[in-house]
């Protein structure tokens, strides 16, 4: 049996070890150390972030914040504070604390409001189990409806003939919006395994293609090298399906529509999964991008919630039929709008097969 190593690992190694962001500020708020977590969390390497201000960094939209921040050797606790990193847009939970001995220096730490608070809140709630009675609770006269149209069907007249098929599409296509929500309620999670990410993408973009206007261009930008992701391949390929098609309508009415795919490796970021019981590393990113108006600002916070739509004629299901079989996968689904270069992101993270 092999020894266990007990020697004590160095600050620099513990510090890059860490889950969440850490900066190092000196009294006049300049950065001076950051770890592989900041430079995940605010988008920007270590070489841009190193010497830099603080406040010309980040942006904070509380006004007050920024003046005590500037206070020195003032300690804060904050949840939820609106922020600006370049052209993203994020939410955050910060902590500053003192540098004992060492007066006017500061540790500031940073982490994303939405994969904590957010996703606890979730876990909290359980499956939308309310999609789900509803559900059954239309079924059944759904299909006595159908039936019903059927009988009509036989003796109709040819001018009759079409209100019958209209009654029994109308039950169809209600009985297709009762199965997604029953989806959503399902509170059993589809069992995980190594999946080809790159082969799920290809899936889904087949199907999308299909009924795809031949006018939008379709980008792939692949990490040839990303090892396979620990995922459900048919609740993947659902939730990639549903960010390609949402992405092609958002952008079909641009001049030159586009919507890139792309696949990364990333460092830093953490899922706390509370039925687990543990943290749970998310390494691989994809992103859907397209270059239409993006979402209407008054219901971008809500946009996973059901029933929640920007489409005019949208169910409100897709996208939380997403993050349900996302985060069945233990992984995570967010959105941001870059304003600058006019592209609405949806990105995925998901463990790692070992």
């Amino acid at each position: 049996m092999n020894e266990v190593d007990r020697t004590l690992p160095a600050a620099r190694e513990q510090i890059n070890g860490l889950s969440f962001a850490l900066l190092l500020l000196s009294p006049d708020l300049e950065i001076r150390e950051v770890n592989p977590a900041a430079e995940n969390l605010l988008g920007l390497s270590a070489r841009r972030l190193l010497n830099k201000q603080l406040l010309e960094v980040i942006a904070f939209n509380q006004a007050d914040l920024a003046g005590r921040l500037s206070v020195p050797d003032t300690q804060l606790y904050a949840r939820g504070i609106d922020a600006r990193v370049g052209n993203r847009d994020l939410r955050l939970n910060l902590t500053v604390s003192t540098v004992q001995g060492q007066s006017g220096w500061r540790v500031l730490t940073l982490s994303d409001a939405m994969q904590g608070e957010r996703f606890e809140d979730y876990e909290r709630r359980g499956t939308l189990r309310g999609p789900a009675v509803l559900a059954h609770e239309i079924k059944n006269p759904l299909a006595a409806i159908r039936g019903a149209a059927q009988l009509l069907a036989r003796k109709a007249s040819e001018v009759q003939k079409p209100l019958t098929d209209l009654i029994a599409d109308e039950v169809d296509r209600i009985a297709q919006l009762i199965d997604r929500m029953q989806r959503l309620g399902r509170e059993r999670a589809e069992p995980v395994q190594p999946v080809n990410l790159h082969a799920a993408i290809h899936r889904a973009y087949e199907t999308v293609k299909i009924a795809s206007d031949d006018a939008i261009a379709w980008q792939e930008e692949f990490d040839p090298s990303l090892p396979p992701v620990l995922a459900n391949e048919g609740a993947l390929v659902q939730v990639l399906v549903n960010l390609m098609a949402n992405a092609r309508d958002a952008c079909a009415e641009s001049v030159a529509p586009q919507v890139t795919i792309q696949t990364r490796f990333v460092s830093g970021l953490v899922m706390n999964v509370i039925r687990l019981g543990r943290p749970v590393k998310l390494p691989i990113e994809i992103t859907v991008s397209d270059n239409g108006p993006g979402i209407d600002p008054a219901i971008r916070d809500e946009i996973f919630e059901p029933f929640v739509s920007s489409k005019t004629n949208g169910q409100g299901l897709g996208l939380a039929l997403v993050q349900k079989l996302v985060r069945d996968m233990d992984g995570r689904v967010s959105h941001e709008r870059d304003e600058a270069a006019g592209l609405t992101h949806f990105r995925v993270h998901l463990p790692m097969a070992r």
